[in-house]
């Protein structure tokens, strides 16, 4: 890799960080006091400090030593995380998303944000913001990873090696002869230190740079050759280093690793004096050639009682530190085993190691994005040489046509697969949501509590990738307009806390995603009297509650007094609905006042392929997607009942359901059709309840993939999109909630119906 590909491989690892750290500090601010929490916060903004450093990103990097600081007094109790502190990290975490969007893209950042935030973390950390629940005692002091044991001596182990008693005094300690001082350093790594790949050769080298060091590795832990896991750490290092760069410069080499490692760093004098107490007798601190772990296989075989004390140091903390699993059994071989049963073993055991690693990849979405073009045109193909077979088969037995169901089972098993390559949770997405919340709430003055439900569940990435605009203008809308100040809801008898409630989840097919608000709800003698004002309905028309709602989404509509930096221009609610309607989908709104309202968004799980019904209606082919039909009848004279001069309903099971003629209603004919002479599809749609569609013919049920009306011609009201066929026709994919509404009165418009497209 070159260096723009680490670098982008730091941003992408920034995106991970970044929500780690808001979804943990969403969860101190609901009362989460679970130190592992804190401590998932702290280890994000560290790991972020860390590659920023890397890169030279010096602002990003400065914000978050501060913001690090101050978290790291929460990890060590020395600061109550109460809702005054959360704010001002949650704030920060806003800041840090800031500094490294522009150190990716460019651009600048509110430095006067940026540092009033620096100056109330710094306070913070100084203690100068005590929380008033803040605990009067003293602070506890920041915890210490806990030291791994002095090693104690084997009289001898399995490679002949025998550890020797020694004194402090033959090494020197502070004041010696060169006046430098001295450390004892115990580094013990966890597993996770290895599978986070980072390497114990590096660090000891590291380490190394700073002084004369001699080491010795301890090898009790170390299981025989059946019980050794290849990713497993058994080893541990005793470094005693003379150094004057301080302690503090040994505790940075292992910065980056200290969550992952026990790591004990002390004066060779408080060590000598602990050894004593304790009667320890300290291992030789044998001379370790660093040079050794250089090259990767540069370390010769060490087997029996032949190997002297340093080689087989040198080589056991080489295998285990370069994760050789060859090395590490070489390095170890018991008397009882060859060498070269031992090198098998470990080869075998290496292998499996490497199938096991490398359980995700990172893959361009264009990539993605041309299999699934390519899968959809397979679909078309299959279709159509299903089709051809079909029209020159009659016997429908032969050893093609079963070959043919065998393809039309893979393809769509390869579908599946594909489509569930770019299937992503909406958790991005609604974190997202969650500041948008917190700015709008300060904008405003209001206090507002975000929660989200159902953020695992998975949708196209196409249609995550269009759905954080019209949330934001949602989001927008029920913080600046649905929840009232702290004083009216005071006022009113409620919290002065505000709820916003964003959910998902699946339901028939496709995705449903509410955002409810416990505000005042729509006031619908304003929202009528400012749409008269704005000239957009006429003074004297009679609209239903629901009618009425749906004002607001009208171009130009706005119930703002004036215009803000929030809101007040007429630009949003006409944006989301046009952007939900080009992702196939709808939105509908129920409101009750002085309760809020409830905005719901249907939407398709993916924008590529939709299983449907092919039906025919005036001669024309339609698709009716499978998903919104309950099921499918026909109809009976006696069933059939006028209603009015121009409904019909049709009795099902005692119940009676309205009839839908869907080639009058999309002007595919003058006058209504013999419900008799035709089939009637019983559908479901969002806020329409039942109907029951009526249609020529039915054709078959099939699988069918989505091509953009609108891309290739444009919008035609009652149309969702269009398909090819098997035979090569074009059929178009029917918009169900459309044509529910248009038959309860929501007309299509006469110049975009479909006898306009020919």
């Amino acid at each position: 890799m070159d260096m723009n590909e680490i670098k982008e491989i730091f941003f992408q690892e920034c995106e991970e960080q970044l929500a780690e750290l808001e979804s943990g500090l969403l969860k101190m601010n609901d009362g989460d006091r679970d130190p592992e929490t804190v401590n998932a916060v702290f280890r994000a903004v560290h790991s972020i400090k860390g590659g920023a450093g890397a890169f030279g990103l010096d602002d990003l990097v400065a914000f978050a030593h501060v913001f690090e600081t101050t978290l790291d007094c929460v990890r060590s109790n020395k600061l109550e995380p109460n809702q005054d502190v959360l704010k001002v990290m949650l704030k920060s975490a806003d800041v840090l998303a800031d500094l490294t969007n522009v150190a990716r893209d460019g651009g600048s950042v509110d430095e006067s944000r940026s540092r009033g935030l620096v100056r109330e973390l710094e306070a913070l950390a100084n203690g100068e913001m005590p929380s008033p629940s803040a605990s009067v005692e003293a602070p506890a002091p920041k915890a210490v990873a806990k030291a791994a044991p002095a090693p104690t001596p084997k009289p001898t182990d399995d490679s002949g090696f025998q550890p020797v008693p020694f004194s402090f005094d033959d090494f020197g300690g502070e004041g010696d002869a060169g006046g430098m001082p001295a450390y004892e350093v115990i580094f013990k790594p966890r597993y996770e230190l290895y599978s986070k790949g980072n390497d114990a050769t590096l660090l000891l080298r590291d380490l190394s740079r700073l002084g004369e060091m001699t080491i010795y590795c301890n090898t009790d832990d170390l299981p025989g050759l059946e019980e050794l896991d290849p990713e497993g750490a058994y080893f541990f290092w005793n470094v005693t280093i003379k150094t004057d760069k301080g302690e503090d410069a040994i505790r940075t080499v292992f910065e980056f690793a200290e969550w992952d490692c026990e790591l004990t760093v002390k004066p060779v004098e408080e060590a000598r004096a602990e050894a004593t107490s304790n009667d320890e007798l300290p291992m030789v601190p044998v001379p370790f050639d660093l040079s050794i772990l250089d090259e990767a296989g540069a370390i010769e075989e060490v087997s029996g009682s032949d190997a002297r004390a340093e080689e087989t140091a040198a080589a056991i903390a080489a295998a285990e530190t370069a994760s050789n699993v060859t090395q590490i059994v070489a390095a170890r071989v018991e008397k009882k085993e060859s060498a070269a049963a031992a090198a098998a073993a470990a080869s075998a055991a290496a292998q499996n190691n490497a199938a096991g690693a490398g359980q995700t990849i990172r893959v361009d979405l264009d990539r993605v994005d041309r299999l699934i073009n390519l899968v959809g045109e397979l679909v078309i193909n299959q279709a159509m040489l299903s089709q051809s077979v079909i029209e020159n088969d009659t016997t429908g037995t032969s050893s093609i046509n079963m070959g043919l169901e065998e393809l039309q089972q893979l393809t769509r098993e390869i579908q599946d697969s594909v489509m569930a390559i770019r299937a992503q949770p909406v958790k991005p997405v609604f974190q997202r949501m969650s500041r948008i919340v917190r700015e709008i709430a300060d904008m405003t003055g209001k206090s507002i509590r975000l929660i989200t439900e159902g953020e695992n569940t998975e949708v196209d990435k196409t249609v995550i990738d269009k759905l954080a605009e019209p949330l934001t203008h949602m989001i927008r809308n029920a913080v600046d307009h649905g929840i009232e100040t702290p004083e009216k809801r005071a006022a009113a008898g409620k919290n002065t806390e505000g709820t916003v409630r964003l959910t998902a989840k699946h339901r028939s097919g496709r995705i449903l995603i509410e955002l409810a608000d416990d505000g005042a709800g729509i006031s619908r003698e304003k929202v009528r009297q400012k749409a008269i004002d704005n000239d957009l309905i006429p003074a004297d028309s009679n609209l239903s509650d629901e009618e009425i709602d749906n004002l607001i989404f009208l171009p130009g509509f706005s119930t703002a007094d004036k215009i803000s930096d929030i809101s007040g221009r007429g630009v949003g609610m006409d944006v989301v609905k046009r952007s939900i309607q080009a992702l196939g989908g709808r939105i509908n709104i129920t409101s009750k006042p002085g309760h809020g309202s409830v905005f719901t968004m249907s939407l398709p799980l993916t924008l590529a392929v939709l299983d449907g019904m092919v039906v025919t209606v005036a001669g024309q082919t339609l698709v009716v997607p499978l998903t919104a039909i309950v099921e499918t009848l026909q109809p009976e004279a006696a069933a059939i009942h006028s209603f009015g001069a121009n409904h019909r309903l049709i009795s099902i099971r005692n119940s009676f359901c309205p009839l839908v003629d869907v080639g009058r209603i999309l002007n595919f004919r003058a006058t209504q059709a013999n419900p008799v002479e035709g089939v009637a599809l019983l559908v479901e749609s969002e806020g329409g309840g039942q109907r029951a569609l009526m249609v020529d013919a039915i054709q078959g049920q099939r699988q069918v993939v989505i091509k953009s009306l609108e891309a290739n011609y444009t919008h035609v009201p009652g149309i969702a999109a269009a398909t090819i066929l098997g035979d090569g026709r074009v059929a178009l994919i029917l918009d169900v909630d459309a044509v529910v509404g248009a038959s309860r009165g929501q007309s299509l418009k006469a110049e975009m119906s479909l006898a306009a497209v020919g």
